[in-house]
């Protein structure tokens, strides 16, 4: 692979890819005062009791998918609530980041419910692009966007950590980057404002809020604004889906997390023509999907993230 400069985007696609984890076993990181360092693989991170709020994310489960990559993703995401059902610790809650449904059917939102309820966890959603395709745009948002702002924004507060979740994916062009808009981002300026910068910020929305590969769309236009108003928090995790596999960054105080589908991988950046389901060996499938455990300890500052394959 060559690892030439792309002028206009000023990114090395071998650096984009050493930030990137294809990991069977996924790493434990965790965060003081805003430096990650890593703790090791899942399997020796699982035999420690956890202490403090643990919370989970899933992301892209895909709901009314069925091509090659995946013919049963409602099967995957079943595996993967039952790996959460058998965790030994139960969490306080989940998030899913978006793309619950494939192509926006009732039907699709119906199974993905049933499905996903059987953890027995309050659940806060935000859309992707496949959540906001049926025809008057409402299906998300009639189920999911009570008491949010806008397209579905808002935020909450759970043991110690103030979480802000966001939409980037209304008027989502095919290949294009993500957009917040000028309103979400006056909210999101308001929504911090006199809050302590001790106060952990957990902030997740669909498409990464940094600049991942931009000629597929895997960034979001003004996501830098909505950055620079966490700056002077101390510690910042961003969570996102829409990738389908996990990669990890760092900048300054904020740390980056995308997390694997329960549905399908995509390739790599710049690995394939254009991003999409990838078919791999169907022993290899589960290998590449998976859950994010996050936890919180009061008073540590410290955000633990691991992340677990269906398989391996």
């Amino acid at each position: 692979m060559s690892d030439h400069i792309d002028e206009e985007r000023g990114v090395s696609r071998r650096r984009v890819l050493e930030c990137m984890t294809w990991a069977g076993t996924g790493v434990l990181w965790t965060i003081s005062g805003g430096v990650p360092r890593s703790l090791g693989i899942v399997g020796s991170a699982q035999a420690a009791e956890p202490a403090g709020m643990t919370f989970l994310q899933i992301s892209d489960s895909h709901i009314g998918f069925d091509k090659p990559a995946n013919p049963n993703a409602i099967g995957t995401l079943e595996e993967a609530i039952n790996k959460i059902k058998a965790m030994p610790t139960k969490p306080s809650f989940m998030i899913h980041t978006g793309d619950i449904t494939h192509l926006s059917k009732a039907a699709e939102f119906d199974n993905a419910e049933r499905i996903i309820s059987q953890a027995r966890l309050d659940v806060h959603y935000v859309p992707g692009e496949h959540d906001f395709i049926d025809e008057e745009v409402k299906l998300y948002k009639e189920r999911y966007g009570r008491g949010t702002k806008g397209a579905g924004w808002y935020s909450f507060d759970a043991g110690g950590v103030h979480f802000i979740g966001l939409v980037n994916v209304v008027n989502l062009k095919a290949g294009g980057l993500g957009s917040l808009g000028d309103d979400q981002l006056e909210w999101l300026e308001d929504d911090i404002k006199g809050r302590s910068k001790s106060t952990p910020i957990v902030v997740f929305a669909h498409i990464p809020l940094w600049t991942v590969y931009p000629s597929w769309g895997w960034g979001t236009e003004d996501g830098a604004r909505a950055l620079d108003y966490l700056k002077g928090f101390g510690s910042v995790t961003v969570l996102n889906g829409h990738i389908h596999q996990v990669m990890q960054k760092v900048e300054g105080n904020i740390t980056f997390h995308t997390a694997r589908s329960t549905a399908f991988p995509q390739p790599a950046p710049g690995t394939a023509p254009s991003p999409g389901p990838m078919k791999v060996e169907d022993s290899k499938l589960r290998t590449l999907l998976g859950v994010a455990s996050i936890n919180f300890k009061q008073g540590d500052q410290r955000l633990a993230i691991i992340d677990s394959p269906l398989q391996g």
